[in-house]
């Protein structure tokens, strides 16, 4: 709030997605200031900016939309985009599927977001606990969010090494965990480091177990992405019902195991930390020749930096 009552905040999020406010100039106009001022004020309050929070935020609804069974044409309008075909595209982008694929009953389609802000059926918005405003966060969450933006973080700085050096073997015979095998090289660590999230989700979910595949950098991304946002779900709904203790029977295992909830996230980011210094230091040894830092990994730094 502020000094006279006002959460100026709310006001510029307001102004941001009302139905009329299409660009900047027309956000600063509802907000009554210019569009510089409120350009500024809105990325210092959620850290993102005003024109990319409304697309992800109709993006989000979009999906609810198509998955109540509206009509992909009717949802892009809806939407603001002047095609189906530029629809198209810039929801593939953001969920990695085409529009006309969206699964029926999605119950929360969120996109990646680390100010906690997302579309809330039908017309609302909600806003998770998350890093920025930190003080109450504890541990577990803290790591949970660090370990997806750390990840984020190596993911970019491995797209400026060539095809090679990704692939490189850099420790023969390296297993992390004897059954997924070698992890050998950068390509390797990383794509370990995301498919053990994406096959525990499947578990925890009951879904069928998702393919593995030696995906090119580019595709490794989209895949963070999407189990990002699903990860990042799981854990604030485990933390809301108190259900560190529940077990999971999983029935894919053969025979069937028995893992307690608590154990499997802790479990997860263990061997995710391990990945992640691991890629670390290869990427310190390639990049550094070129002037690029690498940076430690630090959870303390992390949460620094996002103020």
């Amino acid at each position: 709030m502020g000094k006279n009552g006002r959460d100026r905040l709310r006001e510029l999020l307001d102004a941001v997605l009302d139905a009329g406010n299409a660009t900047l100039g027309e956000m600063a106009a509802d907000a009554f200031v210019s569009p510089f001022h409120f350009s500024r004020q809105f990325s210092r309050g959620t850290g993102e900016s005003p024109v990319a929070l409304r697309r992800r935020v109709l993006l989000e609804r979009a999906a609810w939309e198509l998955s109540t069974g509206k009509s992909v044409t009717e949802v892009a309008f809806a939407a603001g985009y002047e095609s189906v075909e530029g629809f198209s595209r810039a929801f593939g982008g953001a969920f990695g599927y085409a529009p006309s694929l969206t699964p029926g009953g999605e119950r929360r389609p969120w996109l990646p977001a680390s100010n906690g802000i997302h579309f809330h059926p039908p017309m609302s918005l909600w806003v998770t606990g998350g890093p920025q405003g930190a003080g109450g966060l504890d541990p577990t969450t803290l790591m949970v969010h660090h370990d997806v933006d750390d990840t984020r973080e190596l993911l970019g700085m491995a797209a400026r090494l060539d095809e090679s050096r990704y692939r490189q073997v850099r420790s023969p015979g390296l297993v992390v965990e004897s059954f997924r095998g070698p992890e050998e090289s950068i390509a390797a660590v990383l794509g370990h480091l995301i498919e053990s999230k994406e096959m525990w989700l499947a578990a925890i979910d009951g879904e069928d177990l998702p393919k593995t595949a030696d995906d090119a950098l580019p595709d490794l991304v989209k895949r963070h992405e999407r189990v990002a946002v699903r990860w990042l779900d799981t854990v604030r709904d485990i933390t809301r019902r108190g259900g560190w203790d529940d077990t999971l029977i999983d029935a894919l295992c053969e025979p069937p195991q028995s893992f307690v909830i608590g154990s499997v996230i802790a479990h997860i980011l263990s061997y995710s930390t391990h990945r992640r210094h691991l890629v670390r230091h290869w990427l310190r040894t390639e990049l550094s020749s070129a002037g690029t830092e690498s940076g430690d990994g630090d959870l303390i730094e992390w949460l620094h930096r996002r103020g």
